[in-house]
């Protein structure tokens, strides 16, 4: 298994991703040990895009697995390619043969999910699991017993263990809470909204495009809007998106006028941009 770099953030840093020291260490334990990494966090803090820079660093492939409500173990392990199946009966009995359910259940029709492509790999892919807390307490379970074992069973062809293991990455937004049980087959880490200081730096190294004063003035508001009760505060995302709208737009600084045409980039609720607008524009009045 393939160790992270011994300077991780430094190589996340070179593709523009800024991550502490505390995750930076995390990530390559995860590597290191073969421990999953449960990252929690707020919306938007970049804990898919840690997992995502991962793997780009590693130069291996990311599998995503989106959980959802109602994700059971089989949607994120297999399915047959029933289309795939009918056709090849079809043909079969045209020429008079009956096919055996070894040959309609096998390798070729078998269509793999994340997870069962993520044990399949020759070389540990990042097996990104995301948001697992919208899934259920017994997909919960699954996950343990895979994460333990590292293999699966396919009633049709048997037990399939892992050529070798992945680098798994679990997301939390805390929808819910997690089990105990899964939280100490993890290692964890919080990740926080990142410092003014560390925003910057990665809207400026996201975007060398928009200009020093609007890259400051962007990360200002964010952090100004960050402290007020909004049902949805903007994460890392929200900044880019907001940046980069107002350089396309060809601004060079964060003025009133900029303020209310862009709005909507930053903030996705009415009853937020009607509480921060005139809160920003008495903020933008004031020298830094």
């Amino acid at each position: 298994m393939d160790a992270a770099p011994p300077d991780l953030n430094a190589a996340f840093r070179a593709r523009g991703y800024v991550a502490g020291e505390a995750l930076g260490t995390a990530l390559r334990l995860v590597t290191l040990l073969g421990r999953p990494l449960l990252l929690e966090g707020p919306a938007g803090v970049g804990k898919t895009e840690a997992a995502k820079t991962l793997a780009d660093v590693l130069g291996t492939r990311l599998i995503r697995l989106q959980c959802y409500e109602g994700l059971d173990a089989q949607a994120a392990l297999y399915e047959w390619n029933y289309a795939r199946q009918l056709l090849h009966l079809r043909r079969a009995e045209a020429t008079g043969r009956e096919p055996s359910d070894a040959e309609l259940y096998g390798e070729n029709f078998l269509m793999r999910r994340p997870l069962l492509q993520a044990i399949s790999e020759d070389v540990p892919p990042v097996l990104l699991i995301d948001e697992v807390d919208r899934a259920d307490d017994a997909f919960e379970a699954f996950l343990l017993e895979l994460l333990a074992e590292w293999q699966v069973t396919v009633p049709e062809l048997g037990t399939i263990a892992a050529r070798t293991r992945p680098h798994v990455v679990l997301t939390s937004n805390r929808a819910r809470e997690l089990s105990d049980a899964l939280r100490r087959r993890c290692l964890y880490h919080w990740v926080e909204y990142p410092s003014r200081a560390q925003e910057l730096e990665i809207v400026r190294a996201r975007l060398p495009e928009v200009t020093a004063a609007l890259a400051a003035g962007v990360t200002r508001a964010v952090h100004a809007l960050r402290e007020l009760p909004l049902g949805k505060p903007p994460g890392v995302a929200e900044t880019l998106d907001w940046a980069r709208a107002l350089s396309v737009l060809g601004y060079e600084t964060l003025d009133a006028h900029a303020l209310h045409t862009t709005l909507g980039a930053v903030l996705k609720l009415r009853e937020d941009a009607q509480l921060a607008a005139p809160l920003l524009e008495r903020q933008l009045a004031r020298p830094e």
